[in-house]
């Protein structure tokens, strides 16, 4: 879609959403916004339905009540996009960027949420986590700890017995320049948080992989 015609259909809509004279709803039915910039958009109740949203940037972006039916949301990034009560039924959310997203009373989230979240293993879980100076820690995340995982690769524990330090004798936090990490001892968490989609919540941060770990920036 040609960007002068889309910034004129936000134009509209948004008066639509102030109840303003001229104002209409967005009516993005099958259109082609592969690539869109449409972060921080206010696309609030919009009518986005068969519409191609590849690998667009919708993060931040206000889809509370939007039409997303058999939407292709392909790569799409919707990092701390506002999904309430938005129709996401039989959309295409493969690869997309769901971090931080707020997906209730959203219609078709759980299968959003099936396809695109990693959901770390039950049972004893081996994790790698990136401490300050480059460290490297080995944990063991017991079948006992909770664990959680939003939309990244970036998953958490409640606590978690480190099974060995690279590149020193121990590992310092990176989040608050306290925490040790030693072999064989059982780091705990201050406070847990049982909400999957705060990434940054309350948790021992780890990667499944070593490769993950050492790229943490």
């Amino acid at each position: 879609m040609d960007a002068s015609k889309l910034i004129e259909i936000l134009k509209k809509h948004a008066k639509w959403i102030r109840g303003e004279e001229g104002g209409e709803r967005a009516n993005l039915q099958s259109a082609d916004l592969r690539y869109a910039d449409l972060q921080s958009a206010n696309l609030q109740s919009a009518d986005l339905r068969y519409a191609n949203l590849q690998s667009a940037d919708l993060r931040y972006a206000d889809l509370q009540s939007a039409n997303l039916q058999s939407a292709d949301l392909r790569y799409a990034n919707l990092q701390s996009a506002d999904l309430q009560s938005a129709n996401l039924q039989s959309a295409d959310l493969q690869s997309a960027n769901l971090q931080s997203a707020d997906l209730r009373y959203a219609k078709g989230a759980s299968l959003a949420i099936a396809r695109t979240r990693v959901v770390p293993p039950e049972g004893d879980v081996i994790g790698w986590k990136k401490c300050r100076d480059g460290v490297l820690v080995k944990l063991k995340i017991p079948a006992k700890s909770r664990r959680s995982n939003a939309f990244g690769r970036k998953c958490r524990a409640e606590y978690a017995k480190v099974i060995e330090v690279v590149g020193a004798e121990f590992g310092i936090s990176i989040r608050d320049a306290a925490t040790e990490y030693r072999a064989g001892k059982i780091v705990r968490c201050d406070s847990w948080n049982e909400d999957f989609q705060v990434e940054c919540g309350g948790g021992i941060h780890f990667y499944i992989t070593k490769e993950e770990a050492e790229a943490h920036a």
